[in-house]
């Protein structure tokens, strides 16, 4: 093997390490934003209708990156896939949060967190069924104790069955599913600058969700903002919208998106705990026994296993 050869394998080698690298600090980075972001938005929408605080929410973040997909698009003029990125702003962001506020107006943030545990099945099932990825038997047991386990958290043992707990739930578990569309789609476009693709799928995804928080106005009229409700929505849709969809839409360019949902287990737990310091919240008994089914059945689908032999 020639001198240059080696050189050529060293460098990619390292290349490789150094995008792997990238990506693992990515994903960590997101996940403890991610994982405090339960307790925020709680917070946020006891003083704020739900629709309006995610219109005002994704306006917050789209202003924040608006400067640098601007200096970005100046210098990259490759054409976006934009039927993609439509359909990204409507799954990651319109349809996403429309969801994720109105059901954590109804639901303890330590709840939400544990039913969002599903999003690497969620994942997983579309990738098996679209994508043609193997399905192991570790998989179908880690799906039925995770469903058996949210079940539990979110419909079984939730306390207040009457004051739209169950609907709470129900719109979590959708948000979980948008979100598991959103990831299929931001794999299938991670050709295309990083940037771009975040800033442009959520500005498309706030415009459509205007309409949604001005008839919330037009009904309900423009709700009194306290500055910690402000601060909630900045951190909101500055880090946990702006930020970390950039970092989660580079940790998929750098990483598997089985890989990346494997780390998103992490943050119920993460979520849980914040809520349970901050907001000093707790479970009942059959909730917490939900809860050790969904860590039990997300830990047992990330492990490594045979396939199912077909028939």
């Amino acid at each position: 093997m020639t001198f240059a050869a080696q050189y050529g394998d060293w460098l990619m080698e390292n290349t490789n390490g150094s995008m792997h690298t990238r990506g693992l600090l990515s994903i960590f980075v997101v996940l403890l934003i991610w994982g405090s972001s339960f307790s925020v938005t709680k917070f946020v929408v006891s003083e704020l209708p739900p629709l309006t605080a995610a219109t005002i929410r994704n306006t917050i973040a789209c202003l924040a990156l608006l400067p640098f997909y601007i200096v970005r698009r100046r210098k990259m003029r490759a054409p976006l896939p934009w039927g993609k990125l439509t359909l990204m702003g409507l799954s990651g962001t319109t349809f996403y949060y429309l969801c994720f506020n109105t059901g954590m107006h109804y639901i303890p943030a330590s709840t939400g967190a544990i039913i969002e545990g599903l999003v690497p099945v969620a994942i997983a099932i579309p990738a098996v069924l679209f994508l043609k990825e193997q399905l192991s038997a570790r998989l179908v047991a880690g799906i039925v104790l995770s469903v058996a386990g949210v079940i539990l958290v979110g419909f079984v043992g939730s306390p207040g069955k009457g004051d739209g707990s169950l609907l709470g739930s129900t719109l979590i578990v959708a948000a979980v599913c948008l979100w598991s569309v959103y990831t299929l789609l931001s794999r299938s476009v991670k050709d295309h600058d990083t940037l771009q693709v975040t800033a442009v799928s959520m500005m498309i995804g706030t415009v459509l969700s205007v309409p949604f928080g001005w008839m919330q106005v037009q009904q309900q009229g423009w709700p009194e903002i306290s500055w910690k409700a402000w601060l909630g929505l900045c951190y909101c849709g500055i880090l946990a919208s702006a930020v970390a969809y950039f970092l989660y839409n580079k940790a998929l360019e750098n990483l598997p998106a089985a890989q990346v949902g494997n780390f998103l287990n992490l943050n119920p737990v993460i979520g849980a705990i914040v809520a349970f310091i901050f907001l000093q919240e707790s479970f009942t008994g059959l909730q917490w026994a939900g809860g050790i089914l969904v860590l039990a059945g997300i830990w047992l689908s990330s492990q490594k296993s045979t396939p199912l032999p077909e028939k």
